[in-house]
């Protein structure tokens, strides 16, 4: 199978500029293709892993990508999917950020040399004169069609500034860039990317008439359209100090019935045929589909002795033994305490069960809580210390989420 049928088969293909050239292209060359990580925050986050999981089958088919560190992109930022103006970053805090990704990326893609190309467009975008890039760069885009890009859309109501106009222009100019530099011809991203990307490959074929293409892959929503790997603590990360292995493993874990087939096809490489042979599961077998995804994608992220780790750790609960080391975790202090008791309502909001006491007194209200296997009813009750002081508190919220709380 070429890497086009897998990436078809799969599902991962959004929209294509050139279909049958770019097929052609994927399976009679060996292609240098890009795909641009702006540096926002200090850690890769889930929809970044999909695009990983992409580059590493480009590269499995001989490929060579180019990992684009968004150094420079990254001082304006993208108004793609935004209500409001993305926060602005030191150029200290972008190259910090950039450099993290570029170690977590390294534990999932091949990044020695021969490889793959690292590269940073501060490089180049950071040394451009302006008035060099609005005559050389900016003559070739039109206004109109700009502000009728997706990428816009959601800004035009609220204020779209002037900086985040420019950023389209900026990342069309990186594909020039490294089609001139490296033989790029192709850019590749999340399917939210398509405006920006159909900006590149119009400037490359005008500028200097070489055939390039541009490809998005499907974004990881759910059956109903939802964005997927957003947890109650925010997004879900690589990074094992903002998310752990086994907030992770339990995060795949727990997925809908709905998607778990999906998300198998476009996050681990379990040959499609048994895939495709998992979708007509139906029950407690979709439990093991769902063990079988949390265990692949934590072991491509974490390593494989992480990914056992969390596996034992959700076996032991739902087999009852939930005193488990790799369970979530908060200690508490002498000052969560008044009179040697916490109410529960303080204590789903210090181990961030709730966000807030307001959300805790609903959880409770709703029959969601249980503290040691037996069902909160009240929301005013509250735990002594003697009984942290005895062995740990587990806590669990709904059917699914269980959290250790000790002294």
């Amino acid at each position: 199978m070429t890497v086009f049928e897998e990436l078809s088969r799969r599902g991962l293909i959004a929209q294509m500029t050139h279909p049958e050239e770019i097929e052609k292209h994927l399976n009679d060359k060996k292609v240098t293709f890009y795909i641009g990580f702006d540096a926002t925050a200090d850690s890769l986050h889930v929809g970044h892993f999909l695009q990983l999981m992409v580059i590493r089958r480009m590269q499995q088919a001989g490929h060579m990508p180019i990992i684009l560190l968004g150094t420079g992109t990254t001082m304006v930022g993208d108004p793609t999917g935004k209500t409001d103006m993305r926060k602005m970053l030191t150029v200290d805090e972008i190259n910090y950020n950039a450099d993290r990704f570029k170690e977590q990326m390294g534990k999932i893609i091949d990044l020695s040399e021969g490889k793959a190309i690292v590269a940073r467009n501060g490089d180049w975008l950071l040394k451009m004169n302006y008035i060099e890039m609005l005559r050389d760069v900016g003559v070739h885009f039109s206004v109109n069609r700009m502000l009728a890009a997706e990428c816009f859309k959601s800004r035009l109501e609220r204020g779209l500034s002037f900086i985040e106009f420019n950023y389209m222009i900026m990342q069309s100019y990186d594909f020039l860039h490294l089609n001139r530099t490296y033989g790029c011809t192709m850019e590749l991203g999340g399917d939210d990317q398509w405006s920006n990307i159909i900006g590149g490959v119009d400037l490359v074929r005008r500028v200097d008439s070489k055939d390039v293409y541009g490809m998005t892959f499907t974004l990881l929503t759910t059956k109903e359209g939802k964005k997927m790997g957003k947890t109650e603590k925010g997004a879900l990360w690589l990074d094992p100090n903002k998310t752990s292995p086994y907030e992770f493993f339990q995060y795949w874990r727990n997925v809908s019935d709905d998607d778990v087939i999906n998300c198998l096809k476009l996050l681990t490489f379990v040959p499609i045929e048994e895939i495709e042979a998992m979708e007509k599961w139906q029950g407690s077998e979709l439990n093991k589909a769902k063990e079988i995804l949390a265990f692949e994608v934590t072991k491509l992220v974490h390593g494989e002795s992480e990914a056992q780790k969390a596996l034992d750790a959700s076996k032991a609960l739902f087999a009852g033994g939930a005193h488990d080391n790799n369970m979530p975790t908060t200690v508490l202090s002498e000052q969560n305490f008044a009179d040697d008791v916490i109410g529960i309502l303080d204590l789903l909001v210090v181990s961030k069960l709730a966000p807030s006491k307001g959300e805790g007194r609903r959880l409770v209200q709703q029959g969601g809580i249980s503290v040691n296997d037996e069902k909160v009813t009240d929301f005013n009750s509250t735990i002594t210390k003697a009984v942290f002081e005895s062995g740990p508190v587990i806590l669990k919220k709904g059917k699914k989420v269980f959290h250790k709380v000790t002294l």
